[in-house]
Protein backbone atom coordinates (compact mmCIF):
# COMPACT_ATOMS: atom_id res chain seq x y z
CA UNK A 1 0.00 0.00 0.00
CA UNK A 2 1.76 3.43 -0.66
CA UNK A 3 2.24 5.79 1.79
CA UNK A 4 0.14 8.15 -0.03
CA UNK A 5 -3.03 6.52 -0.05
CA UNK A 6 -3.09 6.20 3.94
CA UNK A 7 -4.95 8.72 6.38
CA UNK A 8 -2.04 8.63 9.00
CA UNK A 9 -3.75 10.95 10.73
CA UNK A 10 -6.51 9.01 11.35
CA UNK A 11 -4.35 5.93 11.86
CA UNK A 12 -2.58 7.58 14.42
CA UNK A 13 -5.95 8.61 16.38
CA UNK A 14 -7.55 4.73 16.07
CA UNK A 15 -4.20 2.99 16.85
CA UNK A 16 -2.30 5.28 19.66
CA UNK A 17 -5.11 7.61 20.73
CA UNK A 18 -3.31 11.17 19.26
CA UNK A 19 -4.96 13.47 17.73
CA UNK A 20 -1.49 14.67 15.92
CA UNK A 21 2.36 14.13 14.86
CA UNK A 22 5.51 15.75 16.62
CA UNK A 23 7.87 17.04 14.49
CA UNK A 24 9.04 14.91 11.88
CA UNK A 25 7.24 11.65 12.85
CA UNK A 26 4.58 11.84 9.76
CA UNK A 27 7.56 12.32 7.11
CA UNK A 28 10.14 9.62 8.52
CA UNK A 29 6.48 7.08 8.50
CA UNK A 30 5.76 8.14 4.68
CA UNK A 31 9.15 7.68 3.76
CA UNK A 32 9.35 4.11 5.50
CA UNK A 33 6.28 3.22 4.58
CA UNK A 34 7.46 4.12 0.65
CA UNK A 35 10.12 1.47 1.14
CA UNK A 36 12.74 3.95 1.81
CA UNK A 37 15.79 3.87 3.91
CA UNK A 38 15.59 6.69 7.17
CA UNK A 39 17.40 8.01 9.43
CA UNK A 40 16.08 9.34 12.71
CA UNK A 41 17.95 11.45 14.90
CA UNK A 42 15.19 12.79 17.98
CA UNK A 43 15.72 13.52 21.36
CA UNK A 44 14.70 11.70 24.20
CA UNK A 45 10.96 12.12 24.62
CA UNK A 46 10.45 13.27 21.12
CA UNK A 47 8.63 9.89 19.99
CA UNK A 48 10.87 8.06 18.25
CA UNK A 49 9.66 4.84 19.10
CA UNK A 50 6.23 6.35 17.15
CA UNK A 51 8.19 6.04 13.88
CA UNK A 52 8.58 2.14 13.65
CA UNK A 53 5.35 1.05 15.50
CA UNK A 54 2.32 2.45 13.52
CA UNK A 55 4.23 2.11 9.84
CA UNK A 56 4.24 -1.66 11.54
CA UNK A 57 0.62 -2.05 12.22
CA UNK A 58 -0.12 -0.89 8.56
CA UNK A 59 2.85 -2.84 6.49
CA UNK A 60 1.73 -6.28 5.72
CA UNK A 61 3.83 -8.93 7.45
CA UNK A 62 5.88 -8.53 10.89
CA UNK A 63 8.59 -5.56 11.52
CA UNK A 64 11.93 -6.99 13.22
CA UNK A 65 12.95 -4.25 15.88
CA UNK A 66 16.25 -5.05 17.15
CA UNK A 67 16.97 -3.50 20.66
CA UNK A 68 19.57 -3.36 23.07
CA UNK A 69 18.41 -3.90 26.46
CA UNK A 70 15.71 -6.76 27.65
CA UNK A 71 14.32 -4.30 29.97
CA UNK A 72 13.70 -2.19 26.72
CA UNK A 73 11.71 -4.44 25.05
CA UNK A 74 9.66 -6.16 27.65
CA UNK A 75 8.75 -1.97 28.42
CA UNK A 76 7.87 -1.75 24.53
CA UNK A 77 6.01 -4.79 24.04
CA UNK A 78 3.74 -4.10 27.04
CA UNK A 79 3.16 -0.89 26.28
CA UNK A 80 1.83 -2.23 22.49
CA UNK A 81 -0.22 -4.60 24.23
CA UNK A 82 -2.15 -1.78 26.23
CA UNK A 83 -2.46 -0.29 22.84
CA UNK A 84 -4.31 -3.36 21.03
CA UNK A 85 -6.66 -5.86 22.40
CA UNK A 86 -4.62 -8.54 20.53
CA UNK A 87 -1.90 -9.78 22.81
CA UNK A 88 0.11 -11.47 20.00
CA UNK A 89 0.48 -8.10 18.20
CA UNK A 90 3.89 -7.80 19.86
CA UNK A 91 6.19 -10.29 21.12
CA UNK A 92 9.93 -10.09 21.50
CA UNK A 93 12.81 -13.21 21.58
CA UNK A 94 15.67 -12.82 23.80
CA UNK A 95 17.52 -15.26 26.17
CA UNK A 96 14.92 -14.66 28.72
CA UNK A 97 12.18 -17.11 27.34
CA UNK A 98 12.01 -20.39 27.79
CA UNK A 99 11.97 -23.17 24.83
CA UNK A 100 8.05 -23.43 25.10
CA UNK A 101 7.70 -19.48 25.19
CA UNK A 102 10.27 -19.24 22.07
CA UNK A 103 7.91 -21.56 19.87
CA UNK A 104 4.59 -19.65 20.93
CA UNK A 105 6.27 -16.68 19.67
CA UNK A 106 7.18 -18.64 16.66
CA UNK A 107 3.72 -19.79 15.91
CA UNK A 108 2.19 -16.31 16.67
CA UNK A 109 4.18 -14.98 13.70
CA UNK A 110 4.22 -17.53 11.52
CA UNK A 111 0.15 -17.82 12.18
CA UNK A 112 0.24 -13.51 10.77
CA UNK A 113 -1.06 -12.07 14.19
CA UNK A 114 2.17 -10.53 15.09
CA UNK A 115 3.17 -7.18 13.69
CA UNK A 116 5.78 -6.48 15.72
CA UNK A 117 9.13 -8.51 16.71
CA UNK A 118 11.33 -7.28 19.14
CA UNK A 119 14.92 -9.04 19.56
CA UNK A 120 17.93 -8.53 20.75
CA UNK A 121 21.12 -8.75 18.66
CA UNK A 122 22.44 -11.19 20.17
CA UNK A 123 19.51 -13.41 19.39
CA UNK A 124 19.36 -12.29 15.73
CA UNK A 125 22.70 -13.72 15.36
CA UNK A 126 21.48 -17.45 16.41
CA UNK A 127 21.37 -19.89 13.75
CA UNK A 128 17.71 -21.28 14.46
CA UNK A 129 16.41 -17.57 14.66
CA UNK A 130 18.14 -16.53 11.66
CA UNK A 131 16.83 -19.86 9.63
CA UNK A 132 13.11 -19.07 11.40
CA UNK A 133 13.21 -15.53 10.05
CA UNK A 134 14.27 -16.13 6.33
CA UNK A 135 10.43 -18.13 6.29
CA UNK A 136 8.82 -15.12 7.62
CA UNK A 137 7.41 -11.93 5.49
CA UNK A 138 9.21 -9.22 6.66
CA UNK A 139 7.62 -5.68 6.64
CA UNK A 140 11.22 -3.69 7.38
CA UNK A 141 13.97 -3.16 10.02
CA UNK A 142 14.23 -0.91 12.74
CA UNK A 143 17.14 -0.73 14.68
CA UNK A 144 16.76 1.54 18.13
CA UNK A 145 19.53 3.05 19.96
CA UNK A 146 21.67 2.86 16.61
CA UNK A 147 24.81 4.44 18.25
CA UNK A 148 25.40 0.95 19.88
CA UNK A 149 26.85 0.23 16.70
CA UNK A 150 29.34 3.12 16.82
CA UNK A 151 32.46 2.76 18.55
CA UNK A 152 32.60 6.45 18.83
CA UNK A 153 29.32 6.27 20.36
CA UNK A 154 28.31 6.42 24.20
CA UNK A 155 26.97 2.84 24.47
CA UNK A 156 29.48 0.63 22.33
CA UNK A 157 27.72 -2.47 21.56
CA UNK A 158 29.78 -4.96 19.05
CA UNK A 159 26.95 -7.58 18.16
CA UNK A 160 25.22 -4.71 16.84
CA UNK A 161 28.01 -4.31 14.04
CA UNK A 162 26.70 -7.96 12.31
CA UNK A 163 23.26 -6.74 11.83
CA UNK A 164 23.70 -5.98 8.13
CA UNK A 165 25.50 -8.98 7.57
CA UNK A 166 22.44 -10.87 8.74
CA UNK A 167 19.84 -8.61 7.76
CA UNK A 168 21.46 -9.33 4.11
CA UNK A 169 21.08 -13.27 4.74
CA UNK A 170 17.48 -13.11 6.08
CA UNK A 171 16.13 -10.99 3.29
CA UNK A 172 16.96 -7.37 2.45
CA UNK A 173 14.06 -4.75 3.97
CA UNK A 174 13.63 -1.09 4.48
CA UNK A 175 15.86 -0.11 7.36
CA UNK A 176 14.76 3.01 10.27
CA UNK A 177 17.46 3.33 12.20
CA UNK A 178 16.78 5.68 15.65
CA UNK A 179 18.80 7.38 18.15
CA UNK A 180 18.76 10.15 20.54
CA UNK A 181 22.49 10.87 19.74
CA UNK A 182 24.60 11.02 17.04
CA UNK A 183 27.54 13.22 16.42
CA UNK A 184 28.16 13.38 12.77
CA UNK A 185 31.12 10.95 13.22
CA UNK A 186 28.59 8.61 14.89
CA UNK A 187 25.96 9.46 12.43
CA UNK A 188 27.99 8.35 9.35
CA UNK A 189 29.21 5.43 11.20
CA UNK A 190 26.40 3.72 11.74
CA UNK A 191 24.85 4.79 8.10
CA UNK A 192 27.98 2.78 7.01
CA UNK A 193 27.60 -0.02 9.35
CA UNK A 194 23.83 -0.76 8.04
CA UNK A 195 24.40 0.05 4.37
CA UNK A 196 22.46 3.11 4.06
CA UNK A 197 24.49 5.76 3.38
CA UNK A 198 21.28 6.68 0.77
CA UNK A 199 18.99 6.64 3.61
CA UNK A 200 16.53 9.98 3.76
CA UNK A 201 17.57 11.74 7.20
CA UNK A 202 15.22 13.68 10.09
CA UNK A 203 17.03 15.51 12.25
CA UNK A 204 14.91 17.31 15.18
CA UNK A 205 15.87 20.02 17.08
CA UNK A 206 17.51 18.97 20.31
CA UNK A 207 16.45 22.21 22.34
CA UNK A 208 13.97 20.20 25.22
CA UNK A 209 12.68 24.25 26.04
CA UNK A 210 10.68 22.22 28.97
CA UNK A 211 13.81 21.55 31.26
CA UNK A 212 15.85 24.00 33.33
CA UNK A 213 19.45 22.34 33.75
CA UNK A 214 21.37 24.20 37.09
CA UNK A 215 24.71 23.13 38.18
CA UNK A 216 25.75 23.21 42.04
CA UNK A 217 29.44 23.30 43.17
CA UNK A 218 29.72 19.58 45.49
CA UNK A 219 30.07 20.72 49.04
CA UNK A 220 30.33 18.77 52.41
CA UNK A 221 26.60 19.50 52.77
CA UNK A 222 25.75 18.12 48.83
CA UNK A 223 23.18 15.14 50.15
CA UNK A 224 21.77 17.25 52.72
CA UNK A 225 21.11 19.24 49.46
CA UNK A 226 19.73 16.61 47.46
CA UNK A 227 17.06 15.51 50.63
CA UNK A 228 16.23 18.96 50.73
CA UNK A 229 15.71 19.09 46.64
CA UNK A 230 13.34 16.06 47.17
CA UNK A 231 11.70 17.50 50.12
CA UNK A 232 10.39 19.97 48.44
CA UNK A 233 8.94 17.96 45.84
CA UNK A 234 7.08 15.77 47.51
CA UNK A 235 5.49 12.93 45.68
CA UNK A 236 7.25 13.67 42.65
CA UNK A 237 9.14 11.03 40.22
CA UNK A 238 12.74 11.38 39.97
CA UNK A 239 16.16 9.58 39.00
CA UNK A 240 19.82 10.29 40.65
CA UNK A 241 22.88 9.51 38.57
CA UNK A 242 25.92 8.06 40.59
CA UNK A 243 29.35 6.74 39.03
CA UNK A 244 29.54 3.98 41.55
CA UNK A 245 27.29 0.87 42.35
CA UNK A 246 28.74 1.99 45.80
CA UNK A 247 27.67 5.40 45.84
CA UNK A 248 24.32 4.33 44.49
CA UNK A 249 23.53 1.71 47.69
CA UNK A 250 24.74 4.82 50.05
CA UNK A 251 22.29 6.91 48.15
CA UNK A 252 19.32 5.07 48.04
CA UNK A 253 19.89 3.93 52.13
CA UNK A 254 20.56 7.64 52.75
CA UNK A 255 17.38 8.72 51.19
CA UNK A 256 15.24 6.10 53.09
CA UNK A 257 16.47 6.76 56.41
CA UNK A 258 14.99 10.62 55.36
CA UNK A 259 11.81 8.66 54.86
CA UNK A 260 12.17 8.88 51.04
CA UNK A 261 10.68 6.37 48.80
CA UNK A 262 13.73 4.98 47.19
CA UNK A 263 16.01 1.96 45.16
CA UNK A 264 19.06 1.46 43.95
CA UNK A 265 19.58 0.38 40.54
CA UNK A 266 22.87 -0.82 38.94
CA UNK A 267 24.45 -3.91 36.79
CA UNK A 268 25.93 -5.84 39.61
CA UNK A 269 22.54 -6.38 40.84
CA UNK A 270 20.86 -9.45 40.24
CA UNK A 271 18.49 -9.60 37.14
CA UNK A 272 15.65 -9.70 38.94
CA UNK A 273 16.03 -7.26 41.78
CA UNK A 274 16.93 -4.68 38.92
CA UNK A 275 13.71 -5.55 37.43
CA UNK A 276 11.32 -5.30 40.17
CA UNK A 277 13.08 -1.65 41.52
CA UNK A 278 12.39 -0.41 37.83
CA UNK A 279 9.04 -1.69 37.88
CA UNK A 280 8.32 -0.28 41.55
CA UNK A 281 9.26 3.03 39.79
CA UNK A 282 7.35 3.09 36.56
CA UNK A 283 4.25 2.54 38.85
CA UNK A 284 4.85 4.88 41.37
CA UNK A 285 5.72 2.67 44.19
CA UNK A 286 8.66 4.03 44.51
CA UNK A 287 9.51 8.12 44.06
CA UNK A 288 13.36 7.88 43.88
CA UNK A 289 15.25 5.80 41.69
CA UNK A 290 19.41 6.00 42.38
CA UNK A 291 21.25 4.50 39.31
CA UNK A 292 24.07 3.92 37.70
CA UNK A 293 23.82 4.96 33.91
CA UNK A 294 22.65 1.47 33.32
CA UNK A 295 19.77 2.59 34.48
CA UNK A 296 16.97 4.33 32.11
CA UNK A 297 17.94 3.49 28.69
CA UNK A 298 14.43 3.30 26.77
CA UNK A 299 12.77 3.78 30.03
CA UNK A 300 9.19 5.28 29.37
CA UNK A 301 8.14 7.17 32.12
CA UNK A 302 6.89 10.54 31.09
CA UNK A 303 6.23 11.85 34.37
CA UNK A 304 9.95 12.31 35.63
CA UNK A 305 10.45 15.56 37.12
CA UNK A 306 13.65 15.57 38.04
CA UNK A 307 17.32 14.12 37.12
CA UNK A 308 20.14 15.18 39.67
CA UNK A 309 23.61 14.10 38.65
CA UNK A 310 25.67 13.20 42.04
CA UNK A 311 28.78 12.74 39.72
CA UNK A 312 29.82 14.77 36.84
CA UNK A 313 28.57 12.86 34.03
CA UNK A 314 31.01 10.80 31.98
CA UNK A 315 30.56 12.46 28.25
CA UNK A 316 28.63 15.50 27.10
CA UNK A 317 26.69 13.14 25.28
CA UNK A 318 25.68 11.14 28.06
CA UNK A 319 24.60 13.97 30.16
CA UNK A 320 22.18 14.65 27.31
CA UNK A 321 20.50 11.25 27.30
CA UNK A 322 20.46 11.36 30.70
CA UNK A 323 18.82 14.42 31.69
CA UNK A 324 16.86 13.72 28.32
CA UNK A 325 14.66 11.43 30.77
CA UNK A 326 13.09 14.24 32.75
CA UNK A 327 10.07 15.98 31.59
CA UNK A 328 8.90 13.01 28.56
CA UNK A 329 5.41 14.35 28.84
CA UNK A 330 5.95 18.17 28.01
CA UNK A 331 5.72 19.06 31.84
CA UNK A 332 8.52 20.80 33.42
CA UNK A 333 11.61 18.91 34.76
CA UNK A 334 14.37 20.14 36.57
CA UNK A 335 18.34 18.84 36.18
CA UNK A 336 20.37 19.40 38.63
CA UNK A 337 24.28 18.50 38.54
CA UNK A 338 27.18 18.72 41.38
CA UNK A 339 30.18 19.85 40.44
CA UNK A 340 34.03 19.32 41.71
CA UNK A 341 37.09 19.69 40.44
CA UNK A 342 38.16 16.52 42.52
CA UNK A 343 35.72 14.35 40.12
CA UNK A 344 37.06 16.04 37.37
CA UNK A 345 40.77 14.51 37.99
CA UNK A 346 38.79 10.73 38.98
CA UNK A 347 37.61 10.81 35.91
CA UNK A 348 40.59 11.64 33.75
CA UNK A 349 42.47 9.15 35.79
Amino acid sequence: MAAQSIDLSAALKQHFGFNTFKGNQEAIIRNLLDGGDTFVIMPTGGGKSLCYQLPALLSEGTAIIISPLIALMKNQVDAMRNFSENDSIAHFLNSSLTRSAVDAVKADVVAGRTKMLYVAPESLTKEDNIEFLKTVRISFYAVDEAHCISEWGHDFRPEYRRIRPIINEIGTRPVIALTATATPKVQHDIQKNLGMVDAAVFKSSFNRANLFYEVRPKTANTERDIIRFIKQRPGKSGIIYCLSRRQVEEMAELLRVNNIRALAYHAGMDGNMRSENQDAFLLERVDVIVATIAFGMGIDKPDVRFVVHYDIPKSLEGYYQETGRAGRDGGEGHCLAFYSRKDLHRKKN
